[in-house]
This record gives structure tokens, sequence and C-alpha cells, in this order.
């Protein structure tokens, strides 16, 4: 097999004038190996040239399986059975007990079913209807609920319908509405507007990320207008628009920010939201499933990445990424990244193959002699952890999901769904992934010395990523030839805009917001929490008196009291202004000279956001305070430093 690969590799190239893969068997024209390091120029294109670098690491990928005799067992991933598939991913979304036996018990589900937006519902009723329809068919001995009325319930308390007869304002915003209790409270809009045109909506520019509207929202309101089909044509385009976010009065939220309790209901979220957007643009969205099979449990190379956190976790507590892993990159850095085609040049195939045996015999007695491993031997290492991993970085489950971001219209909606993809990875693959972009935009940033461009660089670790050795030799020969530039030009965005794409998107922020202000409402409606409440009521009433400013229109001479229980102010009082920000209060603090303030610098210690409507939120030092303090006003804030 790896003969026939091999010979494809060398002869296949990309055709740019027909977009398919042809068979070149004039081997006189072949490019030098530094003239692919001259083709970018002023444009970071793909083109059959540029290729080369793919086909020759695809080679290199084949060569090295190869002198590994230790065959290793393929993936096996499972076809789910008709309806299955949908009520995975109602489980996956949290509403798995919108069907089965625990049906009957949905309050949960209700409360998060009336903060969806009307594309997100969309996508949940489409899946609920065929596990209700497969139910049927199967004659299951449970309660199975009519689509109709699970939306019916939580529309009918809100008084409005799904049908866009009523729809809510798409604009995010902070404006206040009455609650239950008769006081003013934030109120969360989604993104449902029907009424105003996309124009009069969304006033960002073609290269502003509106992280204020629904993803899928955006994409229904664009997809027959004319604006939408002046943004078409993503694909052929290859040069990368200079994306950025809009400043956010109420801070940008990224990963690790939030509480574990809120990244859950984030999870959840950017699941039905990337589900909504797949079907707003006609793209399947299927989420693959492995069949579990025996993995090693120690070691270093072909370890699940579970395990090897949970052994380098005994030796450095709190780490969360592989120590091999840091260990490789650190190795390729201590020399030089200057070095000429770096990571595109490959070490020697034997000498990987005994220093990845030597590194599992000795690297955790701490008797490896790391002076014997060479920089592009390091690389290959490095290259040689990922694809050795018994599950693709990008998980199993959503891989393909990642592959299929190009077959989107837009280069927008293809970073958006990236996105919402990042959000969807486990803590140990995302925080992973996050330091290898990270690193390679460093190799990127010495590309006048290393000759290694964006496009070079996505070529050489595409196949890495993309081509998974688990799925088998057919996964291999035939998908991956026809998505190679696909899956390079996914990897091509992933280093360019990793600093977007760990950002949580703030209406998927708000959508938490309310969540959890309903869950709220619902406890209080809670007959057995009555009494409780009662005897709580007194000295509640006279705490909220003392300690908040009632939220109307005297809140710029608001005051908000800062807790820092680890300085040695520990508390202070600040009054709110228009222009005050979280890095205004935290510099405050740190100006105090005295005590645990002297060994603390501004950046180990952030403001955070904690109670009321959201679980805990580090706030970036650009947040404006009173803005933020009109969106939540029943939290409280605290001075502290992050958990790394």
């Amino acid at each position: 097999m790896v003969t026939v690969v091999t010979k494809l590799v060398h002869y296949l190239h990309l055709s740019r004038r027909s977009g398919q893969y042809t068979m070149n068997h004039d081997h006189s024209k072949k490019i030098p190996d530094g003239a692919s390091f001259d083709r970018s120029g002023s444009q970071d294109s793909l083109d059959e040239l540029s290729m080369d670098d793919y086909w020759k690491e695809l080679e290199n990928i084949h060569e090295t399986r190869g002198n590994n005799h230790e065959e290793r067992a393929a993936l096996v991933v499972k076809e789910p059975d008709e309806g299955e598939l949908e009520e995975e991913w109602l489980k996956e979304a949290g509403l798995s007990n919108l069907f089965g036996e625990s049906s009957g018990d949905s309050l949960e589900s209700m409360v998060f079913l009336s903060t969806l937006t009307r594309t997100q519902k969309a996508a949940v009723e489409k899946r609920v209807e065929t596990v209700t329809q497969t139910m049927r068919k199967k004659n299951k001995q449970h309660q199975i609920p009519d689509v109709r009325d699970i939306f019916r319930v939580q529309n009918d308390s809100k008084g409005k319908v799904c049908d866009g007869s009523e729809p809510s304002t798409v604009r995010t915003s902070e404006n206040k509405s009455e609650t239950q209790d008769g006081t003013k409270g934030p109120n969360f809009s989604l993104g449902m507007d029907e009424q105003k045109t996309p124009a009069e909506d969304m006033p960002f520019s073609d290269t502003d990320i509106n992280l204020e509207i629904s993803f899928a929202e955006q994409a229904a309101n664009l997809k027959d207008s004319s604006i939408g089909k002046m943004c078409k044509g993503g694909g052929g385009d290859t040069l990368l628009p200079n994306f950025r976010l809009p400043k956010d009065k109420t801070g940008t939220t990224r990963i690790g920010d939030l509480a574990p309790q809120d990244m859950k209901k984030v999870y959840s979220l950017a699941l039905i939201e990337l589900t909504a957007l797949y079907d707003i643009l006609g793209t399947e969205f299927k989420q693959q499933k492995a069949v579990k099979i025996k993995t090693k449990d120690s070691g270093l190379f072909g370890v699940p990445l579970s395990v090897l956190l949970e052994q380098d976790q005994k030796k450095v507590p709190g780490t969360k990424i592989p120590l091999i892993f840091q260990k490789l990159i650190a190795q390729i850095e201590e020399a030089t990244l200057e070095t000429e085609g770096l990571l595109r040049i490959p070490g020697v195939a034997t000498r990987i193959k005994s220093l990845c045996q030597e590194l599992e015999a000795k690297f955790y007695e701490g008797t490896f002699n790391w002076e014997n491993v060479k920089q592009h031997d390091a690389a290959s290492l490095l290259k040689l952890f990922i694809r050795e991993l018994p599950q693709p970085l990008l998980t199993v489950e959503y891989l393909k999901a990642f592959q299929d971001v190009q077959n989107l219209p837009t280069k927008k909606q293809q970073l958006q769904a990236l996105n919402l993809l990042v959000l969807l990875l486990p803590e140990a693959n995302r925080d992973t992934l996050k330091v290898l972009l990270e690193f390679l935009q460093r190799v990127i940033d010495h590309r006048d010395k290393n000759k290694m461009t964006l496009k070079n660089v996505a070529m050489v670790m595409a196949p890495n990523l993309f081509t998974f050795h688990g799925f088998g030799s057919k996964t291999i020969e035939q998908s991956e030839f026809v998505m190679a530039a696909g899956t390079a030009n996914v990897m091509r965005f992933m280093i360019q805009y990793q600093k977007l794409l760990w950002t949580i998107p703030k209406f998927i922020v708000n959508q938490v917001r309310k969540q959890n202000t309903e869950s709220q409402k619902k406890e209080k409606k809670d007959k057995s929490m009555k009494k409780l409440l009662k005897k709580m009521a007194y000295d509640r009433e006279k705490h909220e008196k003392q300690e908040k400013t009632p939220n109307d229109a005297d809140v710029p001479q608001g005051v908000i009291r800062v807790q820092a229980p680890h300085l040695s102010k520990v508390s202070m009082a600040i009054q709110l202004t228009e222009e005050l920000k979280a890095g205004d209060v935290v510099a405050r603090f740190l100006s105090q000279k005295s005590g645990n303030v002297q060994t603390l610098k501004k950046e180990e210690v952030f403001l955070y956001e904690i109670g009321g409507n959201i679980g805990e939120r580090c706030l970036d030092d650009d947040t404006y305070m009173k803005d933020l303090y009109q969106l939540n006003p029943n939290a409280e804030w605290v001075i502290k430093s992050k958990q790394s």
C-alpha cells in the first residue's frame, strides 16, 4: 500500500484551472526545492505548485509508517441506525429529557429552549421530529411528545410563537425589562428579528465578525439577499481577509474565562448553533462515533490525551498540556526558528524510530539525552505525536465537520463554523491545539529567514491533523487526496485566526445569562422553597437596600464594591463612570503598595464578575464597568489571580 501511495504522491498535482486533481506523468519540469519558497509574494494563495509541500509531507508520513512494523488497530467508526444520530445529538445538546423515559421531567429543558433563537429552535425541532418518528416506528414504550407541544409550552408561557409573528429584537442589547417581582432587569435579545433588513440590522463591515447576533440568524438573513450573493465565492478566492472583532463594551469573553457550569451551557448552545448554521447553509452536519478500541495506558506516543495528562499531572500538578508535547516544542525553539525549511524538512525515518523508542523508555526517568535530538528530528517527533494519538486531535466526532468547513459559502461563515467547533472540542484537545497553533504562528513570524509562510506551514501540518491513521488506508488514499486543498485551507484559517477562534460569541454568553436568569425564576416559583424564601426575605431586602443601588436613572452615580481578599486592600468602593474599565479597577488596587501587592504583577490578577446572571467570568481589561453593571446589576466584583 505504501508503494501505491508514494507513487500517487509523486504524480498527483492540483490543477488550478479545473479545480480537480489530475495525473501528471511528466517529471521534466520538476520544481527545485527552493522554488516553492518564493511563490507567495504578496498573496498567500494556494496554487498547484504550493501543493507540493502537502504531497511531500504525505509521502514522509507513509515512509515513517512503513518503518514502523507495529500495526495499529484501525478505529472503527460506527454507522448509526435511523434516528440514532439525532438521538445522540439531543443527548449531546443536553436535551435527552425531551424523549424517552425521562421525557416527563423536562423543566430544565423548557428553560433551555426558551433562550434559543428561531434558527436554533428549528434545528432542535428537526431532530426531535426525527427521533419521535423513529420511536413510533419501533413501538418504543416511552412517552413520545409531539415536537409542536414541546415548543408550544415555552412559547405560550412567553405569549409568543415561533413563527416570527412577534419576533424579538436582533441586536444583543442590555435594555431593561420587567422581572417577576416588578423590578427592572437586563433584557437579553438573541437575534431573531425578521422585520428588519440585513443592511439595517448589521452595520458591520465585511471584515467585522459580528458576535452579537446568532451566526445562523445572520446566514438566514443573508441567504437570499444581494449582500449574501456578493459575499459568496469564498472557496475560489484564496486570499484571507483581515477579519477583526469590533470592541464590545461589556468585554470580550474568551475560552477559559467562564466557570465550568456555564461552559457546559456554552457547549450545548454551540452544538445547536453549529447545527442550525449548517442547516441554513444546506451542509450536512453529522457527528461521527468511534467504537471503543483498546489503547495504551502508559507511555508517550499512541497514548490518549487524557491518560497522558493523568500521568503528567502526577509529576507537574495542574499541567494541561502533555509534557512531551511541551518539551518537543521547547526543543525546536531552543535552536532557532530561523532554520530554513523548519517543519518541512523531515528527520531521518530510522533515527526518528530509534529516538521514539528511547523517549518511551527514558523520558519520565529524566535520563533521556536531548542533545542527541536535532531540530528537524524534534519537529518530526512533534508531528508523529499528533498523528499517533489513538483518536484525532480534532476528535473522531468533529474531524469530518472541521473538514467540511471548506464547503461553506463564505469565508466569514467558515470562520464562524470553526469558532463553534473549537468550543465543542474537549478541554485537553482544545488546550493542546491552542499551544500547537501558537507555536506554528511563531514559526511563521520568522518566515523571512526560515522560508515557511502561512501556506507552507498549513500544507505541512494539514496531513498531520486531518490524515488520521485510525480510519484505515481507504480514507487516506481516496478521501484525503480529494480533501487536500480544502484541509490545507482549514489549517490556514486555524493558524491565521486563532485569536478569534478562542472567543466565545457574545450572543452565546447572553443566552447563558438568560438561562441562568430563567432558572433562578423557576427556582423562586418552586413551592418547596417558599418557606425558605419567606424566612430570607427580610434579611435579603435589608441587604439589597444597603448594598445595591436601584437599577434606574441614577446608575451613572452608582457605586460598586470590589473585593480583593488576597490583596492588602481587601475591599474598595468604586464610583462608576462612563470611561471606567476593568483594568483601571485592578490598577487602583495594585497601586496600594503594601503586603502581597508588591509581589503581584498586573498581568497576574484580574477582575471577576461573579453571580447574578453568570456563574463566574474573568473580565478583560477593556471591559467598561458601567455597561457591564447594567447588564448584570446583581453581580459581585472580585479581584483574584486566574487559575493556570
